[in-house]
């Protein structure tokens, strides 16, 4: 064939199909110029990259080829070239009629100038797409709905969905395509395979039923994801597969929770043959159906962790664990009770803050470290040390008043732990990483170290975020240096300016305001120290700012009256 011919013909199936195949043309984020630092772009990548490899191991049958073509788009954004190829090589071998993965490794092999072996793999994708006689017209229209289907899966997972606008745009775009998927590829589309689909279109209503319900969207609009969300779980439960049932009856328990946020039950219940449900019932279900498969129990576990139930997802952890306790074979589970023990001893600790109820029982952390120890031994990895350096913080630091230091030693194995975390690949570019190390050195004394773990955790926080942790205590930190200086303050001052104008940069005028306003009323005597020291030395700028903080709406005062010294 020649490469003319070739190229009006995909051009002519483009035209009356509708649809291109391929990941590096579709509308994301990663196929874009970014619009924020690129190391920050990349860092995304990297990180989704990451959440990716580690959901590829739960993905069984075709939806494995969704993933790995992700993985190598990933790859490719991140300049990995070779292994880009090596992955879309690997799918095409594998599953010969993969539209997405011939023409992914049409574009790699374009972009190594491999002219040659583009124009040979967009050839095959012209043959797979029928333009060649001899081909089957069936064939044709399930290798395009599988093809859209993992166009669709991969919408989700783009970088940078951090507003909720953005995740409904792809949310809504990946509904789309495995609509159109289920169109072309009809009853052609084995059983197994559309229960797969059904169960992720699902979760995805799931999902924009909780961004449209956050956003008060119309009634309507909510209803509408509610009801096809349950129908696509109840068509899931026809599936075959174990997991996918058992993943299926615990999702429409925890919908059947929600219905109390409607005016009058949600039709779909009905329509279901779910009138009268109970959730906990559909919850034994999914569980008696997971009974002895460890990996099943895995998925479910997290379910209800994301979901807050986190008693449930220790229980089901520790009946995974009965089924297999091998900590290689089955670290995962290790991992995530530790994870529900941590967080159960933080929202514990939090309300015993706010005098709700007594010191929490450090138990939890003692064998949360335990569970860690065994991930450890097995596969160390960025998170688990992470965790594990947020154990040994915990355990050394004195529940109420985290300034105070009880244990030495286990604020040095937090340290430790916080070393090994950042050898690893994107250790250095997590926020929190800095934050905890700067934490602990604030116990050891280490002010001006961690000063410098706090500027580093704010270079590295997401431009327009919500939370300014780093900025907290980034301030509290040089306040009490200032307050306990007795040499030259020059260099203090400078650094207190340096990270306000970067704040102020990274995230708005607003947000800082609301720092300096917290910083004001919680050290209103150290502030008005400072503020002096500040008109002494003519630093109005910072001055300015913490006037404006507290000072109420709509009234304007002088700065020269509003200060004497």
């Amino acid at each position: 064939m020649e490469e003319g011919n070739t190229e009006e013909d995909i051009e002519a199936l483009i035209e009356e199909l509708d649809f291109i195949p391929g990941h590096f043309h579709l509308p994301l984020h990663l196929n874009r110029e970014p619009d924020g630092p690129e190391t920050l772009r990349r860092h995304d990548t990297q990180l989704k990259q990451e959440s990716l490899r580690a959901e590829l191991e739960a993905e069984t049958g075709r939806l494995q080829y969704a993933v790995r073509n992700m993985l190598g788009l990933l790859a490719c954004h991140l300049d990995e070239l070779d292994a880009a190829e090596e992955i879309f090589r690997s799918i095409c071998q594998e599953d010969p009629g993969n539209l997405n993965a011939w023409a992914n490794l049409a574009h790699v092999c374009g972009g190594l100038g491999r002219e040659q072996d583009e124009s040979e793999y967009l050839e095959r994708v012209a043959a797979l797409m029928g333009t060649e006689t001899g081909e089957s017209q069936a064939d044709c229209r399930l290798r395009t709905a599988r093809c859209l289907a993992e166009q669709a899966y991969t919408h989700p997972h783009d970088v940078q969905l951090e507003k909720e606008e953005d995740q409904q745009e792809r949310l809504t775009a990946a509904l789309t395509l495995y609509n159109r998927a289920l169109h072309y590829g009809g009853e052609l589309v084995p059983t197994e395979e559309k229960w797969n689909w059904y169960f992720k279109m699902a979760t995805i209503h799931i999902r924009l039923y909780t961004i449209v319900n956050d956003s008060k969207d119309l009634e309507y609009t909510r209803l509408g994801h509610f009801n096809k969300g349950l129908t696509l779980l109840t068509e899931t439960l026809n599936s075959e597969t174990t997991h996918l049932k058992a993943l299926a009856w615990c999702y429409i328990g925890l919908m059947l929770e929600r219905t109390e946020e409607f005016p009058t039950v949600p039709m779909a219940v009905h329509d279901c043959g779910l009138s009268g449900s109970d959730p906990l019932s559909c919850y034994g279900l999914g569980i008696k159906l997971a009974t002895d498969d460890a990996f099943t129990l895995n998925q479910l576990s997290s379910v209800f962790f994301r979901s807050g139930k986190h008693e449930m997802a220790v229980g089901i952890c520790n009946m995974a664990l009965n089924v297999l306790p091998d900590a290689e074979l089955n670290w995962q589970a290790y991992y995530t009770r530790a994870k529900l023990k941590v967080s159960t001893y933080v929202k514990a600790l939090d309300r015993a803050k706010q005098g709700l109820d007594g010191i929490p029982d450090r138990q939890d952390l003692r064998e949360a470290r335990i569970d860690l120890e065994r991930v450890l031994s097995v596969r160390p990895c960025l998170r688990t040390h992470l965790e594990m350096g947020q154990v040994y913080y915990y355990m050394g630091v004195d529940a109420l008043q985290e300034s105070l230091m009880v244990d030495e030693m286990a604020v040095n194995q937090a340290l430790v732990s916080l070393a090994q975390a950042l050898q690893c690949p994107l250790g250095s570019t997590l926020p929190e990483l800095q934050l905890l190390r700067g934490r602990c050195l604030l116990l050891k004394g280490e002010e001006q170290n961690a000063i410098d773990c706090f500027k580093r955790a704010l270079e590295l926080e997401r431009p327009g975020g919500q939370e300014l942790w780093a900025l907290s205590l980034l301030l509290h930190t040089l306040l009490t240096v200032f307050c306990q200086s007795t040499g030259d303050l020059g260099h203090i001052i400078a650094q207190m300016e340096e990270c306000v104008l970067r704040a102020e940069q990274r995230h708005g005028d607003g947000l800082v305001k609301t720092e300096l306003k917290m910083l004001c009323r919680k050290h209103t005597e150290e502030v008005a120290e400072l503020s002096k020291e500040l008109v002494k030395r003519g630093r109005l700028g910072i001055v300015r700012r913490l006037l404006q903080s507290v000072q109420p709406q709509g009234k304007h005062t002088a700065l020269g009256r509003s200060l004497s010294v």
